[in-house]
């Protein structure tokens, strides 16, 4: 089998998991399809390798970015503390081995809860915050997951273009 059949594949497997690290935060996101793209374009050599790395690369990149900066700034407007955040990832990270397949979410969302209502001793002011922070946190995930799926796009059409002309 011809070793750049195998690299695009397992390119292509790579920026699947990406885009699905975008949406599951367990899961490697924007890094990854960047790297896939990255190896595949060295592995390939080809001006369409060049070009699916700098479009899809930057796409990923900007939507790294943008989604992190979007969420930080709704959660200073909000003035909701790093330290929510974080005890919301924890219990997010234990709920994933309490309750299979949806542990994940409802223990950030519990933990971001109780993180703002030990905060702010008001358990409806607890609930509104951090309905806030999850739709920040939303806001950003689909900024990034809007320009992964470019990236991927970007990938597709440049494998397309390497294997046509080839």
């Amino acid at each position: 089998m011809d070793w750049e059949i195998v690299v695009t594949v397992l390119s292509g497997l790579a920026i699947g998991v990406g885009v699905a690290g975008v949406v599951i935060p367990i899961l490697p996101g924007s890094i990854l399809i960047i790297a896939a793209l990255l190896g595949w374009a060295l592995t390939v050599q080809s001006a369409a390798g060049w070009v699916a790395l700098g479009v899809g690369g930057v796409s990923a990149l900007v939507g790294l970015l943008a989604g992190t900066v979007l969420t930080g700034r709704k959660l200073r407007q909000r003035r909701i503390p790093g330290r929510s955040i974080t005890v919301g990832l924890i219990l997010g990270v234990i709920g994933m081995f309490v309750i299979p397949v949806v542990g994940l979410v409802v223990g950030f969302v519990v933990g971001l809860v109780l993180s703002e209502s030990a905060r702010l001793r008001d358990f409806r002011a607890a609930v509104t915050s951090s309905g806030e922070a999850l739709k920040a946190m939303g806001v950003g995930i689909l900024v990034e997951l809007v320009l992964a799926c470019i990236a991927g796009s970007a990938w597709i059409i440049a494998v397309w273009m390497h294997f046509a002309t080839r």
